[in-house]
C-alpha cells in the first residue's frame, strides 16, 4: 500500500519538459500540411463532379447507370489500396521523421493527379484505358495512405495544447477548400464548354491544374523541419545507447510496432476506426456522392446538384475553424456526440428535401448535411492524433484511419449507388447516413477528452515563456499538494487512525 501511494505521487515539471512553440514555424507547419490535402481533395472534388463525364469516356459500352457505378468502383479500388500505403508510410514516418515521408507522398499524389490528363480514351485504346485509369487511380490511394494521418500528426505535434483543434482544423479547411476548387473548376468548365466538350477533351483540364500545384506543395514540404515531439522522441531513443538489447530491438523493428499497435493500443484503433468511419462515410456522402445522385438518380441538371454541393462545401469552410476552436473550449467529445445524435436524427429530413426537386429545398436539406459535416470535420484532426503516444502515432494512425476509410468511407459512394440501383429506393443514402451516426455514437462513448493536454508520450506545449513559467510553477504547487497528502497517508497508515 505504501509502495503505491509513493509510485503515485505526481512528478513536478521543469522548465526542459515544456515546449514553447514558434509561431512562424507553426503557421508554416499548418500551411503546408493544409496544401497536401487541398491536393488530394482537388482531386477528390475533379473525380466525383467528373464521375457522369468520365463514366462516358472510359466505359462507354454500359448503361448510363453501370457508367457511374463503374466510375465509382474505379474511385473505391483506389481505398483499397489505402492501408497498404498506411502500412508503409505510417511506420517509416515514426522511424525516418514526419517531414520526409510527407515530401514523398506529395510527390507520388501529385503525380499520378496530373497522369491521368493524358491518359488516352476508351475510343483510342479499348479496355486498357480504364485499366490505366485503375493504375493512377491505384497510385493515388496509395500515396494518400500515409498523406492524412501524417498532415494531423504533423500539425498536433506542433500545436500548443490549447490551440490544437484551432489549428488542427486548418488541415480539413485545405481538404474542402480543395475540393471547391476542383468542384468549382468542373461546373465553369461545364457551363463554358458543355456537355459535349467535356467529354471530348475538357475532362482533362482539372488534371493538368494539379501539377503546378504539386510543385508548390512539395517545396513547401522541404523547407520544412521535423516535429518538436518527434525531435524529443528521437533524442531520448539515442540517448538511451546503441541497440545491444534484442528485446528492445525487436520492439523498435516495424513488425515490433505493429504488434505493439495491436496487442496494447487495440481499445485506441477501434475507437480510431469509429470515428473515421462517422467522418468518412458523412464526408464522401456529401463530397462525392451527392452530385451524381442529384442529377443521374433525381433527375436534376447537372450544374444545379453541382452548384448546391459547391455552396454546401463554401458553408463547410466558412465554419469550420469555428468548430475547431469550440473544440478546444467545450472538449472534442460534446462535439462528436451532438453531432452523431444529429446525424441520426436529420439523416432523412435532409434527405426529404434534397428529393423535393427545384433550388430552395434542395440547398436547405444540402445546408442540413453541411452542418452535419462541419461537425466532424473541424474536431478530427485534433482528435486522432491525442488517441496514440508519440513513437507509434505516424503508424497507429496511419493503419487505423486507412483500414476505416477503405472499408466504409471511400466505398460510400459505390455502395449508396448500387444499393439504389438494386432496390429503387431513393432514401438509401440517408439510412446509411443514420448507420454511420450509430457507430460514431458508440466510438464517442469511449473517446477521452483530449482538449487542452499534451499529447499522449509528449510533454505540455504552450505558446509563450510566460505560460511555461506558469505551467511549471502550477505543477510544483499540485506536486507539493499531493506529496504532503502521501505523507500523510503513509503516516495514517503506519501510526494507525487516531482515536
Amino acid at each position: 500500500m505504501v509502495r503505491t501511494l509513493i509510485r503515485r505521487r505526481k512528478k513536478s515539471l521543469r522548465e526542459d519538459d515544456v515546449t514553447v512553440t514558434d509561431p512562424p514555424k507553426v503557421r508554416r507547419a499548418v500551411t503546408a500540411a493544409a496544401l497536401g490535402n487541398t491536393m488530394e481533395w482537388f482531386d477528390f472534388g475533379v473525380y466525383a463532379y467528373l464521375a457522369g463525364t468520365l463514366g462516358k469516356v472510359f466505359f462507354p459500352a454500359s448503361s448510363p447507370g453501370a457508367q457511374v457505378v463503374s466510375t465509382f468502383a474505379t474511385f473505391a479500388a483506389a481505398f483499397l489500396v489505402r492501408p497498404l500505403g498506411g502500412l508503409v508510410f505510417g511506420p517509416l514516418g515514426d522511424r525516418v521523421g514526419r517531414q520526409k515521408v510527407l515530401a514523398l507522398t506529395m510527390i507520388m499524389m501529385a503525380a499520378s493527379t496530373f497522369a491521368v490528363g493524358f491518359l488516352p480514351t476508351y475510343a483510342a485504346v479499348g479496355f486498357a484505358a480504364p485499366l490505366l485509369l485503375l493504375v493512377c487511380r491505384l497510385v493515388q490511394g496509395f500515396s494518400t495512405g500515409g498523406e492524412y494521418a501524417g498532415a494531423t500528426t504533423y500539425i498536433a505535434e506542433y500545436a500548443p495544447d490549447k490551440r490544437r483543434g484551432f489549428l488542427g482544423s486548418w488541415l480539413d479547411f485545405g481538404t474542402f477548400v480543395g475540393y471547391a476548387l476542383g468542384s468549382g473548376l468542373v461546373t465553369v468548365l461545364t457551363a463554358v464548354l458543355g456537355t459535349d466538350g467535356m467529354t471530348d477533351w475538357g475532362w482533362r483540364i482539372p488534371f493538368f491544374v494539379a501539377g503546378p500545384m504539386g510543385i508548390i506543395g512539395l517545396y513547401m514540404r522541404l523547407k520544412l523541419e521535423e516535429t518538436p515531439a518527434f525531435q524529443r522522441e528521437e533524442a531520448s531513443q539515442a540517448s538511451a545507447g546503441p541497440g545491444d538489447d534484442p528485446v528492445e530491438e525487436a520492439r523498435q523493428s516495424g513488425k515490433g510496432r505493429l504488434k505493439e499497435i495491436f496487442t496494447k493500443h487495440w481499445q485506441a484503433v477501434l475507437v480510431c476506426m469509429g470515428l473515421v468511419l462517422l467522418y468518412n462515410v458523412t464526408n464522401y456522402m456529401v463530397t462525392s456522392y451527392l452530385p451524381t445522385y442529384m442529377s443521374s438518380t433525381l433527375g436534376e441538371p447537372e450544374t444545379t446538384s453541382q452548384l448546391l454541393v459547391l455552396g454546401t462545401m463554401l458553408l463547410v469552410v466558412l465554419l469550420i475553424t469555428t468548430v475547431g476552436r469550440t473544440s478546444d473550449r467545450w472538449g472534442r467529445r460534446p462535439v462528436f456526440l451532438a453531432g452523431s445524435v444529429a446525424l441520426i436524427a436529420l439523416s432523412a429530413p435532409a434527405f426529404l428535401l434534397i428529393r423535393q426537386g427545384g433550388i430552395l429545398l434542395p440547398a436547405l436539406g444540402c445546408a442540413v448535411l453541411g452542418l452535419l459535416l462541419v461537425c466532424f470535420a473541424g474536431t478530427a484532426a485534433s482528435t486522432l492524433p491525442a488517441l496514440f503516444p508519440t513513437r507509434l502515432r505516424y503508424g497507429a494512425l496511419s493503419i487505423a484511419f486507412n483500414i476505416s476509410v477503405s472499408l466504409f468511407g471511400g466505398t460510400t459512394p459505390l455502395f449508396a449507388s448500387g444499393l439504389v440501383e438494386a432496390t429503387g429506393n431513393e432514401m438509401v443514402p440517408a439510412y446509411y447516413l443514420m448507420a454511420a451516426g450509430v457507430v460514431g455514437l458508440v466510438a464517442t462513448f469511449f473517446l477521452h477528452e483530449t482538449a487542452g493536454r499534451p499529447l499522449r508520450g509528449s510533454g505540455p506545449m504552450v505558446e509563450t515563456p510566460e505560460q511555461a513559467r506558469e505551467l511549471v510553477a502550477r505543477s510544483r504547487t499540485a506536486a507539493g499538494r499531493q506529496a504532503r497528502d502521501v505523507w500523510l497517508r503513509v503516516r495514517t497508515l503506519w501510526r494507525g487512525p487516531e482515536r
